[in-house]
């Protein structure tokens, strides 16, 4: 019997350090063997690699569609390829046991997606399966059927706003700088994700890396722009490679080069790889690397749009905001600006990170609530704990508390409680973490991130550390609240850039919502979640301890005595609580409060 079979792996990064690329081989190795006997399995059989489809807490995913029927797997290891090829490819019979749960559908049905619409389903390194899917359409159909004014003013009527973190809107900036008399224009794209857990960018260039390139094909006839960089961190080496293979692959189908369709339009894109600096996220600081000089902000304005790569007037957006692009042309701007809220118009990609079972990236229509990212699609708290509060905008964004759970996800909704959109980071915190303790983890990153060319940011933000470590290693004393808040407030409104401006934002907020802890660990000196190891006094419990001494072994300082398999006890004159013992039990003997 013929059947047409087609057998998806998911190659990202995710995907790659599951074991994909031995999955991919097990089945290349399983259809040969099994075309041996039955021609008509490798005939009309198809095996690609794809992209990140948001889910790599799943990884391996793969799918198998047979005859149009898809089925999809996960935690698929090589050992189990054998059986999906005879049973399910071959015999059309799907192995029940190894497919996905109604969490994963439950995960992707609330969602709504554009950016990562095609990401799981076509090859990142095929530019003939991005055609398939109308690639390089709304290019062509901008450069042969629109002038540039008419690109900006679509754009502007879309309601697309930047994505990587300020929001201005795409189309008003593209006028400012088209209206610039310039000999020459630059276009850059900001692939430069430096924020702790975010992997949104990363993930639309290892999985289609053409939508990104088209979206700058665009920008670039809009603003009359022959030069494009693509500014990605070298940390990216998947999304590197495939970066460079659609270059390549879209300059040989006269996409990039020079007379782009047949018209006169001229456009290269050069690859600028950054050293992985936070702060060359900023516009100012990113053109000075691509420059060759120190990546470091200066002052605005003159803004980049009309002063900017090598004094000239450039557009820098980021790779989500490019990926829009093509749907937009496409579609319509009042198909893109129906979607969202009143002042955020589209979707939104997200790192769904933190203690919640579903972690991922997704992509949900502006102005969805908290309460249904976190419930719905993320499927509730790890463990069943309570909710306490979500991170969003990355380490320079703030927390947001219970209370507010029913907020709109949108750029107005998270500003009027003291956070951000940024580029699209959410982590969930439970009632194990310690508000305080998150504020200094996201200082110490923002701190050590500062390139120092401002007095508020270099030396407000270590201040700020110093008192936040004090604070929770019990030396915090009355008035640093206060001082706290008031030192957050001077680097927040002085800083040069938005590094600085943006950085007190977790202890701003923390501070606001959770005053109380910061009261118990100063007043106190007791850390209510138990995280802050200086504050905890440590002791095993005798009748669950077995004397296997893991955590005798584990104190350095020898606090920790027993005969074997006898009940141990810490001497709490010597504990330095460091709480090795407590993360080497693996009976919870040992205890801390």
């Amino acid at each position: 019997m013929n059947s047409e079979i087609v057998v998806s792996v998911c190659m990202g990064t995710g995907g790659i350090a599951a074991g994909g690329d031995m999955v991919m081989k097990a089945f290349q190795e399983e259809f040969a063997e099994a075309g041996v006997a039955n021609a008509t399995v490798v005939e009309h059989s198809r095996l690609h690699k794809v992209g990140c489809r948001g889910f790599c807490a799943r990884d391996v995913l793969v799918d198998i569609s047979v005859n149009g029927i898809v089925s999809t797997y996960q935690y698929i290891q090589p050992d189990m390829v054998k059986r999906l090829v005879s049973d399910h490819c071959i015999g059309a019979r799907p192995v029940s046991e190894w497919l996905v749960g109604d969490d994963y559908h439950t995960f992707h049905d609330n969602q709504t997606k554009i950016v990562l619409g095609d990401l799981g389903k076509i090859d990142p390194e095929s530019i003939d399966e991005y055609i398939r899917v109308d690639g390089y359409k709304a290019a062509e159909k901008v450069l042969t059927t629109m002038t540039p004014a008419e690109v900006i003013e679509t754009v502007k009527k879309s309601g697309l706003r930047g994505r990587g973190g300020g929001g201005f809107p795409t189309g008003v900036k593209w006028g400012f700088c088209a209206a610039n008399d310039s000999d020459q224009y630059y276009i850059i794209c900001n692939a430069d994700e430096g924020d702790p857990g975010a992997f949104m960018d990363r993930s639309v260039v290892e999985g289609n890396p053409h939508a990104m390139i088209e979206g700058m094909i665009i920008g670039a006839y809009a603003i009359g722009a022959t030069v494009g960089y693509v500014y990605i961190r070298a940390e990216y080496p998947l999304a590197v490679d495939r970066l460079h293979l659609a270059l390549k692959e879209a300059k040989e189908k006269g996409f990039l080069g020079e007379k782009l369709f047949g018209t006169d339009f001229n456009l290269k894109i050069k690859v600028k790889l950054g050293a992985g600096a936070f702060v060359c996220g900023e516009e100012t600081a990113l053109i000075a690397s691509i420059e060759g000089e120190r990546g470091m902000p200066r002052a605005k304005p003159p803004f980049p749009a009309n002063k900017g790569l090598w004094g000239k007037p450039t557009i820098i957006n980021n790779v989500e905001t490019f990926a829009n692009l093509p749907h937009i042309l496409n579609k319509g701007a009042d198909w893109y600006a129906a979607i969202g809220s009143a002042k955020s118009k589209g979707t939104k990609v997200i790192a769904l990170t933190g203690k919640i079972r579903n972690t991922g990236l997704i992509e949900i229509p502006m102005g969805m609530p908290l309460k249904e990212i976190i419930f719905n699609i993320g499927g509730g708290i790890e463990g069943d704990k309570l909710f306490k509060a979500v991170q969003t905008g990355g380490p320079s964004g703030g927390c947001i508390p219970q209370q507010h759970i029913d907020l709109p996800v949108d750029y107005e909704g998270l500003a009027s409680v003291g956070s951000m959109m940024g580029s699209g980071g959410m982590v969930v915190l439970d009632e194990t973490d310690c508000m305080v303790n998150i504020s200094k983890f996201f200082l110490e990153f923002t701190q050590s991130e500062s390139c120092g060319k401002c007095v508020p940011c270099r030396l407000g933000t270590k201040r700020l550390l110093e008192i936040l470590t004090r604070i929770t290693e019990g030396e915090g004393k009355e008035g640093d609240i206060e001082l706290l808040q008031e030192l957050a407030e001077d680097v927040r409104d002085s800083s040069l850039c938005g590094l600085g401006m943006s950085a007190p934002n977790p202890v701003l907020s923390t501070i606001k919502y959770f005053r109380h802890e910061y009261e118990a660990h100063i007043k106190q000196k007791k850390c209510p979640a138990k995280v802050c190891n200086k504050l905890l006094t440590f002791f095993i419990r005798q009748d669950m301890c077995v004397g296997c001494g893991m955590c005798m072994r584990a104190c350095s300082v020898n606090a920790i005595s027993g005969e074997k398999k006898q009940p141990h006890k810490i001497d709490n004159s010597l504990c330095i609580q460091c709480g090795s013992c407590f993360d080497a039990c693996k009976f919870s003997a040992v205890l801390k409060e």
